[in-house]
């Protein structure tokens, strides 16, 4: 039986900004942009949370919701920093280091550098040196697998522990309801409850061809999650799969050379994202989002062989770009993605 420990730092932009600031402490916070800029909330400190900021809100939304809302502007290399200072601590304990984005990671804790048998106690001892080398909390799960584990480290949110032994993981599943299944966003979950599937364990007994049609090729996964069954390991330092560079706009764009020059320099950052890490791209996407209705579209092509040139990209990124309305209608946000990647000289 795996020892899993997933962590997951405690509204960490919110509260490295809090750390560093003492006028910040005790305050409703929120970093992200302006609202007067379309800006988003990409973190809350709890204080905020009362209120019913979250991240992702739109800013605008998040001030009137919390007129006394401090924003503050992020700073990714200070947060990046802080980050790369907590993986450390988690790799001392043991190899098998997952990282999901700077503020979370799986453990497999079975065996570690520490030689604890117990994952609880392994998941206490993280949790006090994080604070100590940090002064910042973090919560942690303690689970067989990786499902069970992210689902543990959010019960108990700031600072919390909540360990689910295999004896309870059948009990605990019980008072689940379907979101808390991998894969099920908001979306999802309202296609499984108007199909009279709201828990968790109800999956099981779901007729499977109603359940196909209602989440396609998601059905047999979340079968298998539904009772409490995760068989994936724990994968340190996975590889990057993609790099996307996109941006909201204060004002509308209207012109079409703005917004093929816009795309262009997009490009051109996620080839020197390629070129930094030794790496090329087979696809190319752009992702345009209008205005009006705030209808998105993306638009891709695959290369017969992968690449790092920023002129290629650029241009095919432009060139995608005829095939959108941008030019006739306003556009909101531009976004460009690469992906396929492959080592340099494989492609």
């Amino acid at each position: 039986m795996r020892r899993i420990v997933h962590l997951d730092m405690d509204a960490f932009y919110a509260s490295v900004e809090q750390r560093d600031d003492p006028a910040l402490r005790g305050k409703p916070v929120a970093v992200g942009g302006r609202p007067e800029t379309r800006g988003v909330v990409a973190a809350a400190s709890y204080e905020a949370r009362t209120f019913g900021v979250r991240s992702a809100m739109p800013m605008a939304r998040a001030v009137r919701l919390c007129p006394q809302l401090m924003i503050v502007h992020p700073d990714f290399e200070r947060y990046r920093q802080v980050s790369r200072q907590v993986m450390e601590l988690l790799r001392a304990c043991t190899p098998l280091v997952e990282p999901l984005s700077l503020d979370e990671a799986y453990l497999d804790v079975t065996e570690n550098n520490w030689h604890e048998p117990l994952a609880t106690n392994v998941a206490k001892r993280l949790k006090r040196e994080i604070f100590e080398s940090t002064q910042l909390t973090a919560s942690a799960g303690v689970a067989p697998n990786k499902f069970l584990a992210k689902i543990a480290s959010g019960y108990r949110k700031p600072d919390g522990l909540t360990v689910i032994a295999p004896e309870r993981v059948e009990s605990f599943l019980q008072d689940l309801p379907v979101e808390a299944l991998w894969g099920v966003g908001p979306v999802t979950a309202k296609k499984l409850r108007a199909a009279g599937i709201e828990k968790l364990v109800q999956v099981r007994s779901a007729d499977l061809e109603l359940l196909r049609q209602t989440v396609g090729s998601l059905a047999d996964w979340l079968r298998q999650l539904s009772y409490g069954d995760d068989p994936r390991p724990v994968t340190p330092d996975r590889e990057s799969k993609s790099s996307s560079t996109e941006n909201t706009y204060a004002e509308d764009l209207l012109d079409l050379g703005k917004i093929r020059d816009e795309l262009d320099r997009m490009a051109r950052e996620n080839a020197e994202w390629l070129v930094r890490r030794k790496l090329e791209a087979r696809t190319i996407t752009i992702k345009v989002r209008y205005s009006v209705g705030f209808v998105t579209v993306t638009r891709s092509h695959t290369l017969s062989r992968a690449t790092a040139d920023a002129d290629v990209i650029a241009s095919w990124a432009k060139d995608l770009l005829a095939r959108t309305d941008a030019g006739t209608r306003p556009v909101r946000l531009l976004g460009v993605r690469v992906a396929g990647l492959v080592e340099q000289g494989a492609g």
